[in-house]
């Protein structure tokens, strides 16, 4: 991950130093460029404000974090620097912005179909239950929302900013006097207890659901997504909210529904009866139609001087959730479907 010299001189010359022009985003504690390296290759610069009380510790925990681990819904940590402009963290430029940016932005580059949402949705799944269940210590992001899902050119789902992210030993909690997050996705349970579970970031990915269903902010002005959807919910309405971009490319509404359920399932007032980032996995995997992968491609021979190199390989349980064995095998339709149960209770008892 170490940065070779000669390439960040490189990034300081083409950017001017970090000039104002290259600016392409700004967080609560830092600043976002963009540079197009030699190779044609672009690279997204975080800068964190040097007068943010929490700047060491976020760049260090954002290092400990994304810079040790490695997943296809992660963002790609490439190096980082402490230098005269600041704590500088260098990853991969994601071409399509975030999703906030696709779904409330003023210039909305692509208007987002079905398909692509619950693609996006399940992508963003994968990287949660990463952190959650594969990782050791496991990883609670804390700040799950729209704005810190990236997409690339593909719109494959990256997460990003883990600059508050906290690691757990097994089977505790963390309690903190400080409550982190975003006002609109917090967890109430969390807010309230100062208790930090993976739970904590399954309501917030709940939030994140509701705004990909609807289209609408978290909180805008005075107006809270969730207690709208639920005060919907209890008027047998809730599919009046649908975004007409949705309405108008959905083949089956009957999986919009199931995920307007798997959504207030998530933000559940009590933290136990949330799912786990696994169980989402699952329940949007199997909403997803199956595709037959085309044929593999023998792999070439390699050199006799790189046989014996070791490439690392990272667990992943959730890349092949779309495979038919998967989705509709014995194995896992018992367990959907006592998942699926819970959805005959959410309307009446997700306000308790």
């Amino acid at each position: 991950m170490n940065m070779a010299l000669h390439v960040y001189d490189d990034i300081m010359r083409m950017t001017e130093n970090l000039s104002e022009k290259y600016i392409i985003g700004y967080g609560a504690s830092s600043t976002v460029y963009k540079c197009v390296l030699k190779n044609c290759k672009p690279v997204a610069i975080k800068r964190l404000y040097s007068h943010y009380p929490q700047c060491l510790k976020e760049f260090e925990t954002e290092l400990e974090t994304v810079g040790s681990i490695k997943h296809r819904n992660l963002v790609s940590l490439q190096g980082y620097s402490l230098s005269p402009y600041g704590h500088l963290l260098f990853y991969d430029y994601m071409e399509n912005g975030s999703l906030w940016d696709l779904l409330h932005g003023a210039t909305k580059k692509k208007k987002l179909d079905w398909d692509l949402r619950l693609k996006i949705a399940l992508g963003a799944a994968q990287g949660l239950a990463y952190l959650h269940h594969d990782c050791c210590p496991r990883i609670i992001h804390r700040d799950v929302k729209s704005s810190n899902i990236l997409l690339d050119a593909d719109f494959e789902t990256h997460l990003t900013d883990f600059g508050i992210a906290k690691t757990l030993c097994p089977s505790k909690s963390h309690t903190s006097t400080l409550i982190m997050g975003t006002i609109g996705y917090i967890d109430p349970e969390y807010a309230r207890t100062s208790r930090l579970t993976e739970k904590s970031d399954v309501y917030s990915y709940g939030i994140v659901l509701l705004e990909l269903l609807t289209g609408r902010k978290a909180v805008d002005n005075e107006s809270n997504l969730h207690h709208l959807i639920l005060s919907k919910t209890a008027s047998n309405a809730v599919m009046e909210t649908v975004d007409p971009d949705i309405t108008s490319t959905c083949k089956d509404m009957g999986a919009v529904k199931k995920v307007y359920q798997l959504a207030l399932l998530c933000t559940k007032r009590q933290p136990a009866d949330r799912p786990t980032m696994h169980e989402v996995t699952r329940v949007l995997g199997s909403l997803i139609p199956c595709t037959t992968p085309p044929p593999k491609q023998p792999a070439p021979l390699l050199p006799a001087s790189h046989q014996s190199t070791k490439i690392p390989c990272y667990k992943d349980e959730y890349a092949n959730l779309k495979t038919p064995h998967l989705v509709n095998g014995p194995s896992m339709s018992t367990s959907d479907a006592q998942l699926f149960l819970k959805f005959g209770e959410v309307i009446s008892q997700n306000s308790e």
